[in-house]
This record gives structure tokens, C-alpha cells and sequence, in this order.
């Protein structure tokens, strides 16, 4: 933990404090996953000391020692390489290791503070009540927010669902539609091919009787059978079958939603 020995007694005792504390409020607790301390710059991105679940949120903690920091009075030595060499650059402040501790607290939704530290009138000690407090008011935030997200996600779900509902209602209408419309155009056509029929019957009958005349004949008995068929009132009328949609039949009908699914 980069903590020298005036101060480890004292850092053990507070993280003790707070484990106590949490643990009797149903927290869940954990080793970190630091293996070695950090460079001082980085201590505060560093991982965690120690962890400290509540209600599912994880609060990583670190605990550190602040350092005092006095001018720097340079050496003979210093001076003299910095005379030498352009690139050697004599620090302004020496740094050393207070008695002074600071404990910071990362994950989940920020409420009083990230980081207590000691001060002149106010130690640490009397700082655990707030600190044990923010973990609770973070465990609840993270409670909230999973409540709201599931009830978030139902009403999506059904919303998918009845736009998919309606969706299929859509599909099914035009299928009909475009049933109806093909009706039209085959009537159409077929009305269109009754009139051929008709001048070509009227063509056949100029014709002398021979093998030419029998083929026109032929011909014809044909082309009016065919235009029966084609002719839709000459069939079945009802509803149309409606086939299974895929979920590609059912995309531009959806407005927007995925025929796969609310999440995607």
C-alpha cells in the first residue's frame, strides 16, 4: 500500500472501521486487486485496496499517504550537472511522506464526496460515518437504477410486442391489398383478351374452310379457355390465405423496431 510504518497501524484500523461497519449493514467485502503500490502520480488511477459491495454496486478503495512538500534547495552537485548538461532539470520541491492520510472511493453514482482526507480539525476517524454512508447511498442509487432499468426494459418489451402485433395486422392487409390489386389486373387483362377473342373469331370466320381455318379455330377454342381461367370472377371469391410472415416481411411495418427483438 506505499505506506510507511508511523501510519500502517493507524490505515489498518480505519479500513477495519469501515469493513466492521458495512459488513453489519449486509455489505459484502473484498480483497482488491493491487499487487504492488504505484508510482505516487498514479496512486489515485491505481487498483483498489479493497472493495466494498452494496446492493450489487462495487465502491473500489484506496487508501493514501499525503506527502508534505518544501522548496527544494539544490545541491553543489546538482548545480554544477544542470551547468553541464542543458537537459538535467533540478526539481523546485522535495517531497516526503506526511502523517496525514486520504481514503478515495470510485464506482458507482458520486453523492457527498469521492475523497476524505485528514485535516487540522477534522481526522479520519471522524470522517467514517460519512464515508460508510456514501457506500449505502451508492448501493441504493445502484438499486434504483437496476429497478428502473428492468421496468424500463419491460415497457419496451411491450411496446415491441404490440408493435409487432400490429406489424402482422399491417403485413396481413396488404397481402390482401396486393391480392385484390392482382385480381384487378388479371379482370383487366382478361376483359382486355375477351375483345381479342372475339375479333379473332370474327377474323376465323372469313377464312375458307381448309387446314388454315381448322388451326384459327384451334386457336381460339384455346385463347377462350385461357381467358376463363384468367378472369378472377369466374373463380372462388374470398379472402386470401395469408402466408406466415418472416421477420423481413414484417421490417416495414415495424416503424422503427427490430422484428428481433427490443434490444437490437
Amino acid at each position: 500500500m506505499a505506506l510507511t510504518k508511523s501510519v500502517q497501524v493507524r490505515a489498518l484500523r480505519l479500513i477495519h472501521a469501515m469493513l466492521t461497519a458495512t459488513q453489519k449493514l449486509g455489505f459484502a467485502s473484498a480483497f482488491g486487486t493491487a499487487e504492488s503500490a504505484t508510482a505516487l502520480h498514479r496512486r489515485r488511477n491505481g487498483p483498489p485496496h479493497f472493495t466494498i459491495t452494496a446492493q450489487g454496486q462495487e465502491c473500489d478503495f484506496l487508501i493514501l499517504q499525503e506527502q508534505d512538500r518544501a522548496e527544494h534547495i539544490p545541491t553543489k552537485k546538482e548545480l554544477a550537472d544542470a551547468e553541464k548538461h542543458s537537459w538535467v532539470r533540478i526539481p523546485r520541491y522535495d517531497h516526503s511522506p506526511a502523517e496525514r492520510l486520504r481514503i478515495c472511493v470510485s464506482g458507482g453514482q458520486r453523492h457527498r464526496a469521492d475523497e476524505w482526507a485528514d485535516t487540522a480539525t477534522r481526522p479520519l476517524e471522524d470522517q467514517l460515518a460519512e464515508i460508510v454512508q456514501e457506500v449505502g447511498l451508492r448501493g441504493e442509487a445502484a438499486e434504483r437504477k437496476r429497478l428502473a432499468d428492468l421496468e424500463t426494459a419491460r415497457e419496451k418489451r411491450l411496446q415491441w410486442e404490440a408493435a409487432m402485433q400490429q406489424a402482422k395486422i399491417d403485413f396481413a392487409e396488404a397481402a390482401r391489398v396486393q391480392h385484390l390489386e392482382a385480381q384487378e389486373q388479371a379482370w383487366r387483362r382478361a376483359a382486355d383478351l375477351v375483345e381479342y377473342v372475339g375479333a379473332l373469331r370474327l377474323h376465323t370466320q372469313t377464312l375458307p374452310t381448309g387446314p388454315e381455318r381448322t388451326e384459327a379455330e384451334a386457336w381460339i377454342v384455346w385463347a377462350a379457355d385461357h381467358v376463363e381461367r384468367l378472369n378472377p370472377l369466374n373463380g372462388t371469391l374470398r379472402l386470401p390465405d395469408i402466408p406466415e410472415p418472416r421477420a423481413s416481411d414484417l421490417q416495414p411495418f415495424l416503424r422503427g423496431w427490430n422484428p428481433y427483438g427490443p434490444g437490437y
